[in-house]
């Protein structure tokens, strides 16, 4: 029996063996395999996180260059946006003098005009005025003493002289 039992180690185990080194074998294709796989992989994405790198960088210098040009042109805009501010407040000035001079003028007119008609006749002056607009009538009688008003509103067309009054009472 042990006869037997050795000569099937002789035999057999060697058998099992090779089965088994074949079974290692095809592991470590297996394995090497992938291992090739894995390594493709990881240059990849070695690949990808490359040219992830440069687009990164390539974003952020032109995002530095964009942001270069913005502040370059909110310069300009700021500067223009000065020249305007003093050129409205040079025309605002402008225009209140202008205001005033012309405010002067029509005073310097109204003071000429009531003049005339405080000289006239209260019968030639209410004519005149009765020929006018009634704004432009209340603003020469509105100039003139109360005493001559009264004299040439009684020459004047009762109509008209009521409208006149009635203005000159507000």
């Amino acid at each position: 029996m042990i006869r037997l039992f050795v000569l099937y180690m002789i035999l057999f185990l060697p058998l099992g063996a090779l089965e088994t080194s074949d079974k290692l074998f095809e592991c470590t294709e297996i394995f090497q395999e992938r291992k090739n796989e894995l390594l493709v992989e990881l240059e990849r994405i070695d690949e990808q996180k490359q040219a992830l790198s440069a687009l990164k960088t390539a974003t952020e210098e032109l995002l530095r260059k964009k942001e270069t040009k913005l502040a370059q042109e909110e310069e300009v805009v700021d500067r223009k946006l000065g020249e305007i501010s003093k050129k409205e407040k040079a025309t605002k000035e402008m225009l209140a003098k202008n205001e005033a001079i012309l405010k002067e003028v029509k005073e310097i007119k109204m003071s000429k005009v009531s003049q005339t008609f405080a000289k006239m006749k209260p019968a030639a002056a209410a004519k005149v005025l009765s020929d006018m607009e009634v704004e432009e009538a209340v603003d020469i009688l509105g100039t003139l003493k109360p005493k001559t008003v009264g004299q040439i509103l009684s020459k004047m067309d009762a109509k008209k002289a009521s409208q006149i009054t009635a203005i000159l009472s507000k």
